[in-house]
């Protein structure tokens, strides 16, 4: 009878009968997988730990960093910065507003002093012949323009007709200079009351 086999026998008979080789491959090769994909999370997961780590460290290096600008540039000292740059601003600005008045004054004085050389050459080296020819009504003339150019007022004539036409005041005391086109329409009392008031 059946049972009355050995049973190590029945028991390898069937053994061979499952045949369950296969399966224990299957089973050996699935705990390989899970072991390689624990391995792997783990790796991974160790990974994300060190870059959250970096990170948080990163953070706190730039937390500190924008502490640290906060604190040293306060809004008063941002304040007065720009004041204290307005100020230079505006001082810078006048210095080349009053190098400007500076040149024109500069200017003039040497437009005059091309007059008065002009003359000069005109009277000769001692003032002989040419002076001594001259008509009493140039002499005139040229001792009024004197007494203007001590007044600070110098006068042009109009090529054309002769006339005066143009008057620069210069006013050393106030470092002012007034440039004024003579009209006929106007009376010499009115010029000669303005030259006064401007001098």
């Amino acid at each position: 009878m059946l049972l009355s086999e050995d049973p190590a026998t029945l028991i390898e008979h069937t053994i061979k009968n499952f045949n369950i080789a296969p399966d224990k491959q299957a089973v050996s090769r699935i705990n390989e997988s899970l072991s390689t994909l624990g391995q792997a999370r783990e790796l991974r997961a160790k990974e994300a730990e060190d870059a959250i780590r970096r990170l948080a460290r990163s953070l706190k290096t730039k937390h500190s960093q924008h502490e640290e600008l906060v604190s040293s540039h306060s809004s008063t000292d941002h304040a007065s910065e720009i004041a204290r740059l307005d100020t230079q601003k505006f001082r810078t600005a006048k210095a080349a507003s009053d190098a400007e008045m500076e040149t024109e004054r500069l200017a003039l004085q040497a437009a005059d002093l091309a007059a008065r050389l002009q003359e000069l050459e005109l009277q000769g080296v001692d003032g002989g012949e040419s002076a001594r020819r001259r008509d009493p009504i140039d002499d005139e003339v040229l001792l009024r323009l004197k007494v203007y150019r001590s007044l600070g007022i110098e006068v042009e004539r109009d090529e054309k007709d002769g006339e005066f036409t143009k008057a620069i005041i210069r006013n050393d005391r106030k470092g002012d200079v007034h440039v004024v086109n003579m009209d006929k329409k106007f009376s010499r009392f009115f010029y000669a009351n303005y030259f006064w008031q401007t001098v």
